[in-house]
């Protein structure tokens, strides 16, 4: 490459003295504005190499794209700690977190190979490549997998490696220019000569090509989205399933089930705001005219269903809270909803368990799988086979068309969404996906409480102020809670009837309060008279304990 910083040395070796006095300045302005360039091209190329690897995914692979593939192997690759430190910093908001910071990365590494293409040929190019096979080694992780899937990310990478050659010649040519021949002074490389000479119509070369690039880009991506319309269709065919009527309907809520607390959430949670925590980095698009779930494994008999299968069956609808194991003491991981599914049980009846059997491992369509003591489907408690959610069928985030639920476990062992599989086996042979990465295997849901009234952190006038929460102990049930101020003696509160022992319990209590600085903690006791456990321990390996405390400062 015969840049402009060559020919300035050479020029430079004749020049006058004060000529030579002014080329160290300008050289280095010419490398600064030079690079900066160099890095728009190379974000430039790779935004269109993605923008049409997905577009192409919209049309081979709509369940497996070359950036859902990478953030999917991502997540697998984070550790526990850090999965913790994401959920509490972002909420809900973590795959969009993590969107966002793949972004940036590839930003940043396609900025260095726009600068390293400038400076010696093809060294940009090779970390395209290089990008290419990292996309390969990703969808090679996920179950998804298919040939087509596979070219995917090459083909992006061929795309951002043409782009950038392109650019880069374009690039090269402004700079090539000698100084006198460049349009108006700072305006870029090689701009030190008089106006509409050639370094201005090499610069609005480079410029118009860089701006085509990124228009072609946005276009992309905007078809990307509609095309991928994998979603849109299954969202359509969710629009048009009638649920049937319940062969078992919920029992009612009782009419004190909620004290009429303000502020406080209610009692079931709307679908809308259901916390949704799961490793799926695109909600997969299962349609429920090709959904199949199979039951494989140590069984008498293998058995299929069918979505229409699933619904001819005689369902039963219940309330059921259900919790993430990595809910922090106080934490809002959790959500109640009525459930219109088939009891596992039933499945698993028909397929009948072999001798020796005590695990299931449920498979969701994305690959993503949970270990379930075999007994906690099959003891009468109401794990189902859920299709309906508050009333309607299940959203897409939240497993449509089928899921797991099974009141007790958390959802990592549990709470399978978009399930295709239960493989009935043994812990001994097979693990969940969160098992080897250090949870532990069963999960059973600890007791707890929080307070939701007033909130941690805020003013509250002095005299009567009233507290109120939630406390929880899945298929045992609340027996009691009490609240203490500033470790004094321990205050039972008013526990409001549950709709079930599945399901969480409102609580509140009066206290009067005169001016000045409080901390409050709640504890719940479930029906078997055990209560919670203080310690304060992490959610990690199988759910936080300790009590939920809040700070509360009452004002005169």
């Amino acid at each position: 490459m015969r840049s402009s910083r060559q020919k300035h040395g050479a020029d430079d070796d004749g020049a006058g003295l004060g000529e030579r006095a002014e080329s160290p300045v300008r050289h280095r302005a010419v490398l600064r504005t030079g690079a900066r360039w160099a890095a728009a091209a190379g974000i430039g190329a790779a935004a269109g190499g993605v923008a049409v690897g997905e577009l192409a995914a919209g049309l081979a692979s709509p369940s497996l794209s070359p950036l859902t593939a990478v953030g999917g192997a991502v997540i697998d690759a984070v550790p526990p700690g850090v999965k913790d430190w994401a959920i509490a910093l972002f909420g809900t908001a973590d795959k969009a977190a993590l969107l966002a910071a793949m972004a940036l990365a590839i930003a940043v590494l396609a900025a260095v190979a726009g600068v390293l293409e400038r400076r010696q040929r093809f060294a940009g190019a090779a970390v395209m490549g290089i990008f290419g096979l990292a996309g390969v080694a990703a969808v090679l992780t996920r179950s998804q997998v298919t040939p087509a899937a596979l070219v995917l990310p090459l083909l992006a990478a061929a795309v951002a490696v043409v782009l950038l050659r392109f650019l880069a010649r374009r690039l090269q040519a402004w700079e090539d220019l000698e100084p006198g021949d460049a349009g108006p002074e700072g305006e870029g490389p090689g701009d030190t000569g008089p106006a509409g000479t050639g370094t201005a119509a090499s610069r609005r070369s480079f410029l118009q090509a860089l701006a085509t690039t990124a228009a072609a880009t946005a276009l992309g991506g905007v078809l990307a989205g509609i095309w991928r319309g994998a979603a849109a269709a299954v969202s359509e065919a969710r629009a048009r399933i009638s649920l049937p009527l319940p062969a078992s309907a919920a029992p009612p809520i009782p009419a004190a089930a909620e004290p009429g607390v303000a502020g406080m959430p209610p009692l079931v949670s709307p679908n809308p705001d259901f916390y949704r925590i799961d490793t799926a980095l695109a909600v997969p698009a299962v349609s429920p005219e090709t959904w199949v779930l199979k039951v494989t494994g140590r069984v008498a008999r293998e058995v299929q269903l069918s979505f229409a299968d699933l619904l001819a069956k005689p369902l039963v609808e219940r309330h059921v809270t259900i919790a993430c194991v990595s809910n922090e003491v106080g934490g809002d991981l959790i959500g109640n909803a009525r459930w219109l599914g088939w009891p596992v049980r039933e499945l698993l009846a028909l397929a009948g368990p072999q001798p020796g059997a005590d695990m299931v491992l449920s498979r969701s369509a994305d690959g993503w799988t949970a270990g379930t003591p075999l007994d906690a489907l099959t003891d009468g408690r109401d794990a189902l086979l859920a299709v309906g959610m508050n009333g309607e069928p299940l959203p897409l985030e939240h497993g449509f068309p089928v899921r797991l639920v099974v009141p007790g476990l958390y959802g990592y062992v549990s709470a399978t969404k978009w399930v295709t599989e239960l493989k009935v086996t043994r812990f001994a042979d097979d693990a969940g996906y969160w098992t080897p990465r250090g949870w532990s295997a069963r999960g059973p849901i600890k007791t707890s409480s929080r307070i939701d009234v007033p909130r941690s952190g805020r003013p509250v006038s002095a005299g009567t102020v009233v507290f109120a929460g939630v406390a929880w102990a899945q298929h045992t049930g609340i027996g009691k809670v009490e609240l203490r101020v500033n470790r004094g003696p321990w205050q039972e509160a008013e526990l409001a009837p549950g709709i079930s022992v599945d399901t969480w319990y409102q609580w509140k209590l009066a206290v009067h309060l005169t001016p000045g600085q409080y901390e409050v903690q709640v504890r719940a006791t479930n029906l078997l008279g055990e209560p919670q456990d203080e310690t304060a321990r992490p959610p990690a390996p199988d759910g936080a304990t300790g009590f939920h405390t809040a700070r509360v400062d009452v004002k005169s």
